[in-house]
């Protein structure tokens, strides 16, 4: 067992552990007893949460989940390692934490990490709708855009390289055998994807549209989905967990991810999107609370809801394109039980549906020029 480094100038204790994701039982003790040394094998207690689609979520607990001291391990999902930095996952776990907005990550094993369970209740999809909690997520996403790099980091944003990365790695799954990947699609479901030329060109596309846009480059969380999000209802707080994919990138794209995913995950369902007055509600709490932690004046107009309420349209295709072609991927390569080929029908087919009304939406003059 060694220490490495986290890579954000904090030592993070590695632990030289492989945790059988059929079996985990064992493997977990292993690290607990590390972790929890006073906790006796024969208490310890463990639940598996089942609303990630990408990794397994072992909550382990002596007493009651809610007690504090309780760890949550988390086994990667297969093939994760193509697209997932794991080292960054680390970088952003340490930073959240040490600005208050996120848990604490206690280590690293070979195939997983261990962090704080974060005290709470899962969000779920009638509860994002209601404005004393869409309010608080806006208002906690404020607080996370407005958190400032080191000094001399050069901040480029995720979504290009990351999306390009997708792409390439989407054409490299559909050169291999069958046997090589873990879900073999059937030509008919095959049929239905576009062409990687077409999503190509889509990116491209995107990319020529919203450069032009001047949305700020900031901390985000970019996956900001329900089960991502705990909302403690005695404390009237939320926190967001897994940072799998957070990183600097375009503050709109964070916001209009979020709103795509009011849609929903199991059962895609666009016409929970939310309206025009909901999205200009959430977008006024989210500006006080970024132009307050930026240290500006908090008075938000009628005028900078409106600007950002066009961004947030534009930036959401994005969103949609990219969970597209992440969708893509994870139908040839995850071990895990979820329809991930109807899912990126359901993100590719609103993208191609909404892109001539979002690129037709106009920006004021200035931020055109």
């Amino acid at each position: 067992m060694d220490s490495g480094s986290a890579g954000a100038g904090n030592q993070l204790l590695h632990l030289d552990v492989q945790i059988d994701e059929l079996n985990p039982r064992r493997g977990i003790l292993d690290l607990l007893k590390r972790l929890r040394p006073r906790w006796k094998a024969q208490d310890i207690q463990m639940k598996t949460f089942t609303e990630g689609i990408t990794n397994q979520l072992i909550g382990c607990y002596v007493g009651s989940l809610q007690e504090p001291g309780c760890v949550l391990v988390r086994l990667y999902g297969r093939m994760t390692e193509l697209y997932v930095d794991r080292d960054r996952e680390v970088e952003m776990f340490q930073v959240f934490h040490a600005h208050g907005c996120g848990p604490q990550i206690y280590c690293s094993f070979q195939n997983g990490i261990c962090y704080e369970f974060v005290r709470g209740t899962v969000l779920d999809d009638e509860l994002l709708r209601q404005p004393s909690i869409y309010r608080l997520i806006a208002a906690e996403m404020g607080r996370i855009h407005s958190i400032q790099p080191k000094c001399g980091r050069p901040v480029e944003p995720l979504l290009w390289t990351k999306m390009s990365q997708f792409l390439i790695l989407v054409q490299d799954s559909s050169n291999s055998s069958p046997a090589e990947r873990r879900c073999s699609t059937s030509p008919m479901a095959m049929r239905e994807v576009p062409s990687i030329e077409t999503l190509s060109g889509e990116m491209d596309s995107l990319k020529r549209h919203l450069s032009q846009i001047d949305s700020p480059i900031v901390l985000c969380h970019n996956d900001l989905l329900t089960k991502n999000i705990i909302y403690n209802h005695k404390e009237g707080t939320v926190k967001f967990i897994d940072y799998e994919y957070a990183d600097y990138n375009y503050q709109a794209f964070d916001i209009g991810n979020h709103f795509n995913e009011f849609a929903g995950v199991n059962e895609v369902n666009y016409s929970h999107y939310p309206s025009r007055e909901l999205q200009r509600d959430w977008l006024t709490a989210y500006l006080e609370s970024y132009k307050h932690g930026s240290g500006r004046e908090v008075t938000v107009t009628e005028a900078e809801v409106t600007q950002l309420y066009i961004q947030v349209c534009k930036f959401s295709l994005a969103s949609n394109l990219f969970w597209g072609l992440w969708a893509i991927l994870q139908s040839r390569y995850s071990s895990i039980d979820f329809d991930f080929h109807r899912y990126a029908m359901a993100r590719l087919s609103y993208y191609f549906e909404k892109k001539e009304e979002y690129f037709g939406l106009m920006l004021s003059q200035r931020e055109r020029t």
